[in-house]
Parts: structure tokens; C-alpha cells; sequence
């Protein structure tokens, strides 16, 4: 780990941690025993929670047929997996708090590349999609830890960007020794999620691969970072839409998606996101 960064995390006192009712949720299922009845108690323990699962699971872009009504009913009909996501989803929302405007705008950024990063691993089969929905939900919870380790100096970034029309990216690099990247990496492998999703969200700016890298690796973090040019592209939790060429990108060309393809995936989840907004907000 950068050693600004190993310091900048050992000095907090505050830094998040993996919300209770979703660890409960994973050691569950990870268990191999659990039945939906088991599942539906834990996530019942927090009202919020099962509130805004049941809210999502209804939500067209889970396309089920009839409404969902019990938490039982939404593990029998999502599945395990998929009701894994959306327990994590939900519960992570607090570590957006305070929700001011920018948690906000970090929150509708990042929920939407999850919802992004599933349609794209769906159409192209390169990830499993709610490993993709995750990876996208995390990609940039380094920020968030970012603002809650100096919250001024993390609007200085995003004074920067909006003033000189840079990237974050680019922005954070001229005033941190380490990027969200990096500090994203290392709260979801404190969080105890696999190495996959930890090595994909290190990647998802760089990309910087070789012949030996994990096909695994490379292909989540080729999804995560196409959702997220998703979103820059169509303004989504950003305060306008930024001029990209998101069909000649590093991650389109991994993923071997030419422009027609890309554009077709995009419009997809332009649709998917308009029509459900309110819900995932």
C-alpha cells in the first residue's frame, strides 16, 4: 500500500465499515445453509434496509413479472446472489452520509455504474453480473473515504475540476500522494470482498494489463470502467455530461466492443436508469 496512504488510514477514527446487516447477509450465504426464510430475518433486523431492498427488487430493471411484496419472496424469486447485491447496495447508502450534495452526486454516480456494469456484463458475458454490479457500486467509494478523511481538501479537488475542466482523476493527482483507486482497493479488502473485486477497482482508470494478467481481472475491470464512461457520458452524477469517445475506449476494445455495440448497450441502460431514477436514488 502507498505509505501516505497506510498513514492516512491508520490516523482515522472515523473511516466506514461494512454496514452489519450486509456481513450478515454474506456469511450466510456463504455459509451453503442458509434458506430464504434465514435471509429474509437478517435483512428484516434493518428496517432502511429491507425497505430499499424490496423497493429495488420492484424495480423494472429486475423485470419480475408480479410484485414483490416479503423478503422471502424477493430471495425466492432474485436469488441468493442478486439479493446479496441489493443488501449490499442498500446498506452501503449510510456510508454516503452526510448526504449532502456532493454524497449525493457520489451516491447516484456510483449506484448507476453498478446498474451499468451489470447490462454491460450481460450483454457481453465478460463478468458475472452481480460481481459486475458490485464492482460498479465500488469503483469510486474511494472518494467517499477520501471527502471523510478531509473533507476540504477533497472539495479543493472538485473545485479544481469544475474550474479547470480536468478530470478527478487528473485532479486528485495534484493534491494526493494516492488516488480513489487505490483507497477504493483497500476499503473493500478491509470489508473482506473477494480479491477479484479488490484487484478490478485498482484497475479501473489504468487498465494497465500485460499477457499474464487474470482474464478474470481484466475483463471485470474493462466493465467497471466502460459503466463508469457511461455515466461521465450521459451526466450522471456529475454536474453536466462530458464529451467522450466511449466507443474508442481502452475498456470498449477490451471488452471487443465496437462502436454500434457500445451504443446499443449505452442506450440500453440510458433507459433502464430514466425509468427507474427515483427508485435507486
Amino acid at each position: 500500500m502507498n505509505k501516505e496512504l497506510e498513514a492516512a488510514i491508520n490516523s482515522a477514527v472515523d473511516l466506514p465499515t461494512i454496514p452489519v446487516v450486509a456481513l450478515k447477509v454474506m456469511q450466510l450465504i456463504e455459509s451453503e445453509s442458509a434458506t430464504a426464510d434465514e435471509l429474509a430475518k437478517v435483512v428484516a433486523s434493518d428496517p432502511a434496509v429491507a425497505a430499499r431492498v424490496l423497493k429495488i427488487s420492484n424495480s423494472s430493471f429486475y423485470g419480475c413479472q408480479r410484485q414483490i411484496q416479503t423478503l422471502s419472496t424477493a430471495v425466492v424469486i432474485l436469488g441468493f446472489s442478486t439479493l446479496r447485491s441489493l443488501v449490499v447496495a442498500a446498506s452501503v447508502k449510510q456510508v454516503y452520509k452526510p448526504y449532502g450534495l456532493t454524497e449525493k452526486m457520489l451516491w447516484e454516480h456510483s449506484f448507476a455504474a453498478g446498474l451499468a456494469a451489470r447490462i454491460i456484463a450481460s450483454a457481453t458475458r465478460a463478468a458475472n453480473e452481480e460481481e459486475a454490479f458490485l464492482a460498479g457500486l465500488f469503483h469510486d467509494i474511494g472518494k467517499i473515504i477520501m471527502n471523510t478523511l478531509d473533507k476540504r481538501k477533497f472539495q479543493d479537488v472538485m473545485q479544481l475540476c469544475y474550474n479547470e475542466g480536468i478530470s478527478f482523476r487528473e485532479g486528485e493527482k495534484l493534491l494526493y500522494p494516492f488516488g480513489h483507486d487505490e483507497v477504493g482497493a483497500h476499503v473493500i479488502r478491509k470489508w473482506n470482498f473477494p480479491q477479484l473485486l479488490t484487484d478490478a477497482v485498482l484497475q479501473h482508470h489504468a487498465l494497465d494489463f500485460d499477457e499474464i494478467s487474470d482474464p478474470a481481472v481484466v475483463n471485470l475491470a474493462a466493465v467497471i470502467s466502460l459503466a463508469d464512461l457511461f455515466c461521465l457520458k450521459l451526466g450522471i452524477g456529475v454536474r453536466e455530461p462530458q464529451e467522450l469517445d466511449v466507443a474508442g475506449s481502452k475498456a470498449a476494445a477490451l471488452l471487443r466492443m465496437n462502436e454500434q455495440k457500445v451504443n446499443e448497450v449505452m442506450e440500453i441502460f440510458r433507459e433502464a436508469f430514466e425509468k427507474d431514477r427515483t427508485v435507486f436514488a
